[in-house]
């Protein structure tokens, strides 16, 4: 009964080395990225921005850490007053080393910066996820415009059809736009893909989307985008004047 009931330890084993093998597939296993997500009261946000430049700034200005940011961004199109920060550590060591330093930073103040922040803060939540080896995040750069941040809550099971799909899918977009980046979920709300590109405005967004309709094997993706996934969202960002990719 009780194997009936929660699984035998034989599956429950063979299940761990399943998703184990899934992520040595389809990751870039080098790097974590932490995505932090801040809502913030609406009134408080010029004051949110001004201590969140200043933590994030000094965190990723500190060698001693290892941390990098690859951007911050404030939502202007979906969920309002929220804010994405993510960050780039050197895999899980690379994570529990850095939080560590953070939280101990009595002589550098990156525990009191990040204090100053909360105040002003409705909710927060974070993840820990990792880069699809077909879709690397982009290095620093400036190029203007706007970021869309496009999220899939996936039946589990299915991130391995997902990668699949996606990879050949990517191969045909990259004609018209580079992508940002695309990670998946590994701590944190799990099952859930995230993937960002960035457009000049919301008006070239249109006209690339509807372009990529005439690509060999687009309409597949989006096909099998639908059949493995129980919600979607699309967000758009700008980026923050300290953001390294904006």
């Amino acid at each position: 009964m009780q194997s009936l009931l929660h699984g035998s330890p034989e599956a429950k084993a063979e299940g761990d080395v399943q998703v184990q093998q899934h992520s040595r597939i389809v990751a870039r296993g080098k790097y974590i990225h932490g995505f932090e997500i801040h809502r913030v009261q609406p009134d408080a946000v010029e004051k949110y921005k001004k201590a969140a430049e200043q933590y994030y700034t000094a965190i990723k200005d500190d060698p001693d850490l290892n941390v990098k940011l690859s951007g911050s961004w404030e939502a202007v199109v979906g969920e309002q007053d929220t804010f994405f920060h993510i960050l780039e550590y050197e895999n899980y060591s690379g994570y529990d080393k850095s939080t560590k330093k953070i939280r101990n930073s009595d002589v550098s103040g990156h525990m009191k910066a990040y204090k100053e922040m909360i105040p002003y803060l409705r909710s927060r939540s974070s993840q820990l996820c990792q880069e699809f080896a077909f879709m690397p995040t982009a290095p620093p750069h400036t190029e203007g415009g706007v970021f869309e941040l496009r999220t899939y809550q996936l039946n589990p099971g299915t991130l391995l059809q997902w990668e699949q799909a996606w990879r050949r899918g990517i191969e045909a977009r990259r004609k018209l736009l580079a992508p940002v980046g695309a990670w998946f979920s590994q701590v944190g709300r799990l099952h859930q893909v995230h993937h960002m590109w960035q457009y000049p405005d919301l008006q070239t967004r249109k006209e690339m989307r509807e372009q990529a309709w005439k690509l060999d094997g687009w309409s597949e993706t989006v096909s099998k985008t639908a059949e493995y996934s129980m919600l979607m969202d699309s967000i758009i960002l700008v980026p923050l004047p300290y953001s390294p990719l904006k």
